[in-house]
């Protein structure tokens, strides 16, 4: 029985015990609870299980507070590498943009990931990056899409080509750069094309060509006729005076006609490239006529030609360089002489409208006349009427000459009416003098 006493006496003590250091736990959770946010001093002075325990949580909290310092800062470091690459990017977008080449970028998918607005005029598409293309859809038929394929699958860094054909209703000329971008595999993820667009420069290789082709051609018939006769005459083939002299007025005429010729290629040169001299002043356009005709008189007159010369006019005064400008009436006289049959008539006519202020000299003749399809090319350089070529000689020179005097050099305009086999005029306009003092002062 007293046994059973103490052992009820013990459990009692037991239970109190452990509800005393229960309720003590309690206590001290809270209190960490609460100096969890607390200076380190304060929890160091927590006693029992406390202080350990505080400072590993305060280690742990440190450690992780650290951590997100240094997120922190790597999320703000990203943020502005993002900010610079977006600047980059709309820096690299507004470049492309601005330039005049086309320029295409595809990827390995065959989409447009890229293109300026040289590119969607070049070949008609749209580019929305939302949307990329299909480079077939976009390209079509252009000889420009084989090309992509065949650099995508070589992987060739950089390759070359000259395009032409691009544009269905031009005939255009394109420098194309085409470049392979690869990944660190080696396989490749896109390709870069570049269009430049160099027309302009074909179009002055290949006149200059033309040009070259030409004069030698017009050099080489007179010095073929200067060299035949003058081997003629060292040979003694001339057994008279008179076949001397024969053969030497053909010499004389062959080198007049080169000197001209090379006159007439220098004078064109230098009005184009603006070297040459020119001096106006006031000139009476009827006196500059007049001159003209007393020069092509004996000439008209060789193939039984008439020339009605025009009444005097009162004041026709231009702002002009006199020598160019008798050149100008001596041209188109010539011209109008050489293609008018014997016994025809040639009439110079001058007018003065003082509205617009302007002279108008203008020279009809009653000559083959000129075929329609070929009015819009006779002042180009060279030029001669294939119908007209067995009928007189020429360089093709003379009137380009006079369109670039009239319009390049004073301010006028050149024009040209005719009807095949009826006849033709040329002729020109230029302001009076008052009106060309602007153009005279240049």
């Amino acid at each position: 029985m007293a046994a059973l006493v103490c052992l009820g006496i013990l459990g009692a003590v037991s239970t109190a015990i452990l509800s005393l250091i229960f309720r003590r736990a309690q206590s001290q959770l809270r209190d960490i609870t609460q100096a969890l946010g607390a200076d380190e001093p304060r929890i160091a002075v927590q006693g029992g299980l406390v202080g350990p325990l505080t400072k590993v949580l305060h280690a742990v909290l440190q450690e992780k507070s650290d951590s997100l310092q240094q997120v922190r800062q790597e999320n703000q470091d990203a943020n502005l590498q993002l900010q610079l690459l977006r600047r980059r990017k709309s820096g690299v977008e507004a470049i492309l943009n601005s330039i005049q080449d086309a320029v295409l970028v595809c990827d390995n998918q065959d989409r447009i990931i890229l293109a300026n607005p040289s590119a969607e005029h070049l070949f008609g598409f749209k580019f929305e990056s939302s949307r990329p293309p299909v480079l077939q859809d976009a390209l079509k038929q252009s000889p420009l899409l084989e090309m992509i394929m065949k650099t995508r699958n070589s992987k060739v860094r950089h390759v070359r080509h000259e395009l032409t054909g691009l544009k269905k209703d031009e005939k255009t000329w394109y420098d194309c750069v085409l470049s392979c971008v690869t990944d660190d595999g080696g396989q490749a993820v896109s390709v870069i094309a570049v269009l430049h667009d160099i027309t302009r420069e074909k179009e002055i290789s290949i006149a200059k060509n033309d040009f070259v082709s030409h004069v030698s051609h017009e050099l080489k018939t007179p010095l073929a006729s200067i060299n035949a006769y003058a081997e003629m005459l060292v040979d003694g083939e001339a057994q008279d005076a008179a076949t001397v002299k024969q053969f030497c007025e053909i010499i004389q005429g062959q080198a007049g006609r080169l000197n001209r010729l090379i006159e007439d290629v220098l004078n064109i040169s230098r009005i184009e490239s603006g070297l040459i001299k020119v001096s106006r002043q006031p000139h009476s356009l009827a006196l500059i006529v007049r001159d003209a005709l007393e020069m092509m008189q004996s000439y008209a007159k060789e193939k039984s030609i008439t020339i009605q010369s025009p009444p005097p006019i009162l004041y026709d005064r231009v702002y002009a360089d006199k020598d160019m400008m008798t050149q100008v009436v001596v041209n188109l006289l010539s011209n109008a002489v050489k293609y008018t049959p014997s016994g025809g008539h040639i009439t110079v006519q001058s007018d003065v409208n003082d509205v617009d202020g302007t002279v108008t000299v203008s020279v009809t003749d009653t000559g083959v006349g000129i075929p329609v399809e070929d009015i819009d090319k006779l002042f180009g350089k060279f030029y001669r009427v294939e119908a007209n070529k067995n009928f007189a000689k020429g360089t093709g020179l003379g009137l380009n000459l006079v369109k670039q005097i009239v319009e390049t050099l004073h301010g006028g305009r050149v024009f040209v009416r005719s009807q095949q086999g009826k006849g033709s005029t040329f002729g020109f306009i230029l302001p009076l003098a008052e009106a060309g003092q602007a153009v005279g002062s240049i």
